[in-house]
């Protein structure tokens, strides 16, 4: 959920000879991405409709998802949502971030709420940052550039993980429903692995499902827009809220959804399981009576509920009733003592290239642009970036450049540039020698200088509003 974290351990994949890496700490990540999607289960972003989509979602640039419909079906609906991301207060803000940012953003301006969690205990853990000095880091160098690029105040709230004791709580409770060999299936944790890096990944689940939460805005879809490499945080977490539902809501066998228990140690006693294994009848068809009370309500009128079998059939259900009926039982499930969570959805977003050609890195300061980087450092760090172009003007005018490993052309596709048409434009003339590597990297300096500078004139006038951010116990 959080970027730029030390390496610890990674989870790979064997894949027709090659490694797919999947890294939610270290700097080497896979960029094959048909390959990602099809090894981890995620749903490609093609076919997807969104009414106005952002920069990077026309581009292709945010090009996976789970379960993003249960989010568009809730806004469709005028249903609420909730968007949450986090930050590691550890070093500086730069475009990569800013990026993540975009997409929280664009959520927002959809109705979503803002929630952003300061990683400070993880910091802390792993990097020996105080929480004090975390708490100006964040304040200072990641909020202050949340309120620049335009996050609404009023929907927005960022809490720190050391003041939020739910997070925590969350996380031990949920700790019981998984074990160090699922975290060695899903990170490549072994015997040698710091148990701050264990720990911290529970504490992301809290910080991932806490705002569905009574105390924290209620049930309602959580979306958490990630690059890949936080995938692993996200299978988790998933997974997690998964086992503790008291109904599952599968497609039915021929047609419609059916619905089944699913039961547990916490839950036995509720759904008529009797200390000695018998069923207690009674209680079981006051489950089934609920199930299909709550059915009713969502205006079903061909349920078929067989509570010797352990089934409730909605024929005329449709695939797009599933999220909707799950949000119900949901809400029943809560109704009955549990704790009703709704696995989260996400979304994927192409890794932004280092100025150098690899990954930005916040410990690699000549790989990015910050966001406090002066004008000055940020056309010496384009003009030194990584080139498309040929060795010799006659050879690119021959032969043309490559956008596709140009850093100045990828940096106005990700960042600088809005119209598509002209990014267009100029990736065909580039390819077709037209325009020379220096030109390209002059434009990018005159859109970045212009961004920039737009930055950090709003950070100047929006730095009395970086409190106001704060939830409430966070300040």
């Amino acid at each position: 959920m959080q970027g730029g974290r030390e390496p610890a351990s990674y989870e790979v994949v064997m894949m027709a000879g090659e490694d797919v890496v999947i890294d939610p700490w270290g700097s080497a990540q896979s960029t094959d991405y048909d390959r990602i999607v099809e090894q981890f289960g995620l749903s490609s972003m093609d076919g997807v409709t969104l009414e106005n989509p952002s920069r990077l979602h026309r581009r292709g640039i945010v090009f996976a998802h789970r379960d993003l419909d249960q989010v568009l079906d809730a806004k469709r609906r005028g249903d609420g949502f909730g968007v949450l991301t986090g930050l590691m207060p550890s070093g500086q803000m730069h475009m990569g971030h800013s990026m993540v940012i975009d997409q929280v953003k664009w959520f927002q301006e959809q109705g979503g709420d803002v929630t952003i969690a300061v990683a400070d205990l993880e910091s802390q853990a792993t990097r020996g940052i105080s929480l004090e000095k975390g708490r100006k880091i964040a304040l200072e160098e990641y909020v202050a550039n949340y309120a620049a690029l335009g996050l609404d105040v009023e929907k927005t709230n960022v809490y720190f993980q050391s003041s939020r004791p739910i997070v925590q709580r969350l996380g031990f409770q949920l700790g019981k429903r998984t074990n160090l060999n699922e975290f060695e299936a899903i990170y490549g944790f072994g015997g040698e692995t710091n148990l701050a890096h264990v720990q911290a990944p529970m504490v992301q689940v809290g910080d991932i499902l806490h705002p569905q939460t009574d105390e924290y805005g209620g049930l309602r879809p959580i979306v958490v827009p990630v690059g890949v490499d936080q995938d692993p945080h996200l299978r988790l977490t998933r997974g997690l809220a998964a086992k503790t539902n008291w109904f599952n809501v599968n497609d039915g066998k021929h047609a419609g959804v059916t619905i089944t228990l699913s039961v547990h140690e916490e839950n036995a006693s509720a759904l008529g399981q009797m200390p000695n294994g018998r069923l207690d009848k009674e209680k079981l068809n006051q489950v089934f009576n609920g199930i299909v009370a709550s059915l009713v309500d969502l205006g079903y009128s061909d349920i078929q509920s067989n509570p010797k079998q352990g089934t409730v059939n909605v024929p005329s259900a449709t695939k797009r009733d599933k999220t909707m009926i799950r949000m119900k039982l949901l809400q029943y499930e809560r109704s009955l003592g549990g704790m009703g969570m709704l696995a989260p959805s996400s979304t994927y977003h192409h890794f932004a290239v280092g100025m150098t050609g690899e990954k930005m890195s916040s410990s690699k300061p000549k790989t990015t642009l910050f966001l406090r980087d002066d004008l000055p450092t940020v056309e010496k760090k384009i003009k030194r970036a990584f080139s498309g172009g040929q060795t010799t003007i006659e050879e690119h005018r021959r032969l043309g450049g490559d956008p596709d490993i140009d850093v100045a052309y990828q940096y106005m596709m990700y960042f600088f540039e809005e119209d598509d048409g002209y990014l267009a434009e100029l990736n065909s003339d580039y390819r077709a020698g037209k325009i020379l590597a220096g030109e390209m990297k002059q434009l990018c300096i005159d859109r970045a200088v212009d961004w920039l500078g737009h930055l950090h004139e709003m950070r100047d006038q929006t730095a009395h509003l970086v409190e106001d951010f704060l939830a409430q116990d966070a300040r």
